[in-house]
């Protein structure tokens, strides 16, 4: 049993006057949440007719309407059945239609009491692709209808007759309850007090202040977004056009300081032991301001720049006239003579060399706050201009610098391609969760798990990818203490082992064995980086391991004052002329753009860092393809085991506690 004809279509022969309008789902949510709410504020005994296009719908709304029916015995809902919905009788009147019903693409909603009535009928708007799938409607929310909603209580009731005749066809054993219906339908209203409209009102403000909240955070965000990219791009632009330091200095003085909306803003070329510079790129924001442009600026006197140059990071003041934390005394005439209030200062640095720096001032009497996203983006300038300045030196010197240069453009183009994969698309699967959860508050239980579970696992993966890049950064600006004791290997070993089983099932792990003695000497490193050298070089071991492989680590004293730990894989293996570049930053054999075995080229270039930090040495080897690895890295032995024969010390604390200490305080901070 099917009816072809539209409750639409019916409704605008019998109200010619009629005119349809467009509705997006999110409007229709809205206007039926809003029109249910009225019914259960206003009470009495309505007659409720709800239709809706499949049963999944429906399930969305179920609670509502028990709560409804404990106030009228006269509500009916309409769905086409997908799983266990069916026609009854057991809290209301349910009526389950033919999928081919032309019921199955409306959506009607008609409320008729006695002192209120509203109906909402419409019609979606067939898409002209039939590619999208059907289980996505749910969520859908730009779905677009056609159709009516109004007050009028004679349209309603003309809309409740056409679905009460609807209902008769599938459930004639319901006639009488449907006369006593359609009798309803003609009741004089009577003369009595208006029921409140307020609850209709308020739940259309909060789903239009809600959506308003989420359009608004949303411009923000790709305003900022925009903001960052334009920014960046244009720099990158005038880098990529000219190699002149001057016109790319002066796109990104210009770009920097109206982006910024500062008073101030100067670029210029320095390093950590100049005394002076001269200030050759300068933007003003109006002709007030007074230029700095071509005066010599203090470094030596200077205790903000002295500041940056031992931090090796940006330095910001919001009042220079109450700052507590520097001693700004030396820059008293300075201050009052450029009518300085505000001072960010951003060094420009390259692999832990001092190459440039970008200022920021503010004259205004009121103080300013650096924000961490305007810091943010004055240091994403910095960078660019860090390339931009090892470019124009490694061209200078083309012919001694020309296999530098194309590491940097390569670094580069991956640091491009990791950042849009490994941080847009965990952001944007974690943004579409976190909608989904916020918009669709009865979302079933399991479903809501499977959404949170993703937008964790996702965090969890860019909270790695970051706390690499902090890492490395770290490391290559030289700001890293090293803490040297004296350490048992094995014990670092094992928290390492710990480690990877924690992080991962071993039926997706091949088998590692540990072939390192506890009779080995003592080594003089820092423990936790030595624990994680060792996780992420298994790490790596394992990622390219078939289950079925093996990993093997193994050690031994090499020479007199060195020990040599070797990790031996079954895996992919290295192509000979690769040995070398696999410790670069950013490095993937497969490249940044299809790459199958994940991560983000860090983890190697960090355990390089380490190493030499340490004072060891860390290479591959590899026989080519499919041949399997092997990564070797030494570390110096404690003094008291270099002395004549081989005499394991005894520190002052256990090696165990020590190790365990250390690693425990990393994982908590990093």
């Amino acid at each position: 049993m099917s009816i072809s004809t539209s409750v639409l279509d019916d409704l605008f022969q019998r109200s010619p006057h009629l005119r349809s309008q467009l509705y997006f789902k999110s409007s229709l949510t809205a206007l039926s949440h809003a029109m249910e709410d009225q019914v259960l504020a206003a009470g009495g005994q309505p007659l409720v007719i709800a239709s809706f296009q499949r049963e999944r719908f429906y399930r969305q709304e179920a609670h509502r309407y028990l709560k409804i029916s404990a106030l009228t015995s006269q509500v009916y809902v309409l769905a086409a059945p997908e799983t266990s919905f069916m026609s009854g009788s057991e809290h209301y009147e349910t009526v389950a239609f033919d999928p081919t019903d032309q019921l199955c693409h409306e959506w009607h909603l008609v409320v008729i009491g006695q002192q209120y009535a509203a109906c909402l009928v419409c019609r979606e708007r067939q898409t002209t692709s039939n590619a999208v799938d059907p289980g996505e409607l749910a969520i859908d929310q730009t779905r677009r209808f056609e159709g009516i909603w109004t007050f009028d209580r004679q349209v309603s009731y003309q809309a409740a007759d056409i679905l009460l005749e609807r209902i008769l066809v599938y459930r004639p054993d319901l006639a009488a309850k449907i006369q006593q219906a359609k009798a309803m339908l003609w009741v004089d209203p009577g003369v009595g007090l208006e029921v409140d409209p307020d609850p209709f009102a308020q739940r259309l403000v909060t789903h239009l202040q809600a959506g308003q909240y989420k359009l608004l955070k949303a411009y923000r965000s790709i305003a900022a977004q925009e903001r960052k990219e334009r920014l960046v791009n244009s720099i990158t632009m005038a880098i990529r056009q000219s190699l002149k330091l001057e016109d790319i200095f002066t796109v990104a003085v210009d770009e920097v300081g109206q982006a910024m909306q500062v008073c101030r803003c100067l670029i210029y070329r320095c390093k950590s032991t100049d005394a002076t510079a001269t200030i050759a790129y300068e933007y003003r924001r109006d002709s007030k301001i007074m230029p700095l442009a071509g005066e010599v600026w203090s470094l030596k006197s200077n205790p903000l720049f002295q500041a940056v140059v031992q931090q090796r990071v940006a330095v910001a003041i919001a009042n220079t006239q109450t700052e507590a934390a520097l001693d700004l005394t030396p820059l008293h005439s300075t201050l009052e003579r450029w009518q300085i209030r505000a001072w960010l200062m951003v060094p420009v640095i390259y692999q832990g060399r001092l190459l440039g720096m970008v200022e920021l001032h503010q004259c205004m009497t009121d103080s300013h706050s650096w924000t961490e996203a305007e810091r943010s983006l004055v240091e994403a300038v910095a960078a660019q201009l860090g390339v931009a300045l090892i470019q124009a030196e490694s061209f200078a010197n083309l012919e001694d610098l020309n296999q530098q240069l194309e590491a940097l453009e390569r670094t580069r183009s991956n640091l491009i391609a990791i950042t849009g994969h490994e941080l847009r698309t965990p952001l944007s699967t974690i943004q579409v969760c976190l909608e989904s959860l916020a918009s669709e508050p009865d979302m079933p239980a399991e479903l809501r798990q499977v959404m949170l579970d993703t937008a964790l696992g996702d965090a969890e993966r860019m909270r790695k990818l970051v706390q690499d890049f902090i890492t490395l950064s770290r490391l290559e600006s030289g700001r890293v203490q090293w803490h040297l004791e004296s350490l048992a290997l094995d014990e670092c070993v094992d928290l390492a082992l710990s480690s990877i089983h924690t992080r991962q099932t071993d039926d997706h792990l091949p088998s590692i064995k540990a072939q390192v003695s506890r009779q080995l000497p003592l080594i003089q490193a820092d423990g936790e980086w030595v624990v994680e050298v060792l996780s992420k070089l298994l790490d790596n071991a394992c990622k390219f391991t078939q289950p079925a492989g093996e990993v093997i680590i193994e050690a031994h004293q090499n020479g007199g004052k060195m020990l040599e730990v070797t990790i031996t894989d079954t895996g992919r293996g290295i192509e000979p002329n690769q040995l070398e570049v696999v410790f670069d930053r950013f490095y993937q054999e497969e490249g940044a753009l299809r790459r199958t075995a994940g991560g983000t080229g860090l983890g190697l270039a960090i355990c390089r860092q380490i190493i030499l930090g340490l004072g060891g040495q860390i290479w591959a080897e590899s026989a080519g393809r499919n041949q399997g690895s092997q990564f070797h890295f030494t570390l110096p032995l404690a003094q008291d085991e270099v002395v004549g024969a081989i005499v394991v010390a005894t520190p002052t604390a256990p090696p165990t506690a020590k190790v365990r200490q250390s690693h425990r305080k990393r994982a908590a901070t990093g």
